[in-house]
């Protein structure tokens, strides 16, 4: 199950970052980063993460992922070693009890997934979207006592006053 949730992310990733028009390209790039699958496999993923073909602005088809309404692509993209590798973490706001991570598109389920699956008791749980992450904190944790303790776990963390 952790491989199939390693290559969804890995879709989403690239997804996000690279013009890919076609399952053929899709799948080489998944190739070059070490996930072997059947084009099979690779339509079933498409269809669960709602995968969908927009026109991109120079008229070619791609796929974008769900909810994303600007399609703009990074000139030199990361390979997708590197992009597993980043956090995908922008910034973190608070509101009470809550805090609001702001990720890069298609980073914030994984970053989530890290998050819970490291048991921190003072977090109560995540829900991720694909860019953003709801947190909710204990009662009495300090917005310092939780930059600290994210730290541990998402180095490049920064808050937003």
């Amino acid at each position: 199950m952790k491989e199939k949730r390693n290559r969804l992310e890995a879709i989403k990733m690239l997804i996000s970052s690279k013009e890919l028009g076609n399952q053929d390209e899709l799948l080489k790039e998944l190739l070059a980063a070490g996930f072997s699958l059947t084009q099979a496999t690779l339509s079933r993923d498409l269809k669960q993460l709602k995968v969908a073909k927009a026109a991109s602005m120079n008229g070619k088809y791609m796929y974008v992922l769900p909810n994303e309404t600007m399609y703009a692509r990074v000139r030199k993209p990361m390979t997708t070693a590197e992009m597993l590798k980043n956090s995908g973490f922008l910034s973190l706001t608070f509101s009470g009890n809550l805090g609001v991570i702001k990720t890069k598109p298609g980073y914030a389920s994984a970053l989530a997934f890290n998050i819970d699956s490291n048991n921190i008791p003072e977090i109560l749980g995540t829900i991720a979207g694909d860019d953003t992450i709801i947190m909710v904190i204990k009662e009495g944790i300090t917005k310092d006592q939780m930059m600290h303790i994210l730290g541990l776990y998402v180095p490049d963390i920064k808050i937003v006053q």
